[in-house]
């Protein structure tokens, strides 16, 4: 969860000048976006459990519950949705137009997190093989999204992403996750049910949101039990 900087401030029991005079010269991580300060409670914690700052303890038990409340891919995936034919002619084009269908939330900046991706792809190539990628940002918490979604994108033109197998990629999950924790999650969970000949058939076949989100209810029904 995003704090303003007079939620923070309750938060440490200070007034908001104060907050605003640790951000500006202290430090303490926040993102500035709309002209307004976004701290993201689990770097507030960190920061003020550093400095010895007393913090009240509501902190800790949202953050707790914050920790602990993993999603499941299914839910994820309606949260992001299914996207089927989504142009572009190069990797670039590409991932602009997937970022345009990701359900951000007011404040985050679409090009900021088009550049996160890109950055992201520089590092090494997000390709999996067989036509499949799953681009996403290597620290979640820089995009400062409130809750996760997983974005399926059917490419109407396959497009390099520099595979290892050296097939063009067609197929586009991208990952948006508020922490490092339901980041890790979720891409272990896609990672199992991107195995299932299922699914993998299904997704090679066309694109058909329905039958796509009944298979991964179905293996996900299997893995708990």
């Amino acid at each position: 969860m995003l704090l303003d900087t007079a939620e923070a401030a309750q938060l440490l029991d200070v007034d908001e000048k104060t907050m605003l005079r640790w951000i500006r010269k202290d430090g303490l991580p926040a993102t500035f976006v709309n002209e307004v300060y976004r701290i993201n409670r689990a770097d507030l914690l960190e920061w003020a459990t550093d400095r010895g700052i007393k913090v009240k303890p509501e902190i800790y038990a949202a953050a707790d519950e914050e920790s602990t409340s993993l999603p499941t891919l299914l839910q994820a995936l309606e949260a992001g949705g299914i996207h089927c034919n989504v142009p572009g002619t190069d990797k670039l084009g590409v991932l602009k137009n997937v970022v345009g269908l990701l359900r951000l939330p007011p404040q985050v900046d679409p090009e900021f997190v088009l550049q996160v991706l890109l950055a992201r792809e520089a590092l090494g190539t997000t390709a999996i093989g067989d036509g499949i990628a799953i681009p996403h940002v290597r620290n979640p918490i820089l995009l400062h999204v409130s809750s996760p979604a997983v974005t399926l994108c059917f490419l109407e033109t396959p497009i390099d992403f520099n595979a290892l197998d050296g097939k063009p990629v067609r197929i586009l999950f991208t990952l948006t996750s508020p922490s490092a924790k339901v980041h890790l999650h979720l891409l272990s969970k896609l990672a199992y049910a991107l195995r299932d000949p299922r699914l993998r058939q299904l997704l090679q076949d066309r694109c058909d949101p329905a039958a796509i989100k009944a298979a991964i209810a179905e293996i996900e029904n299997e893995l708990g039990r």
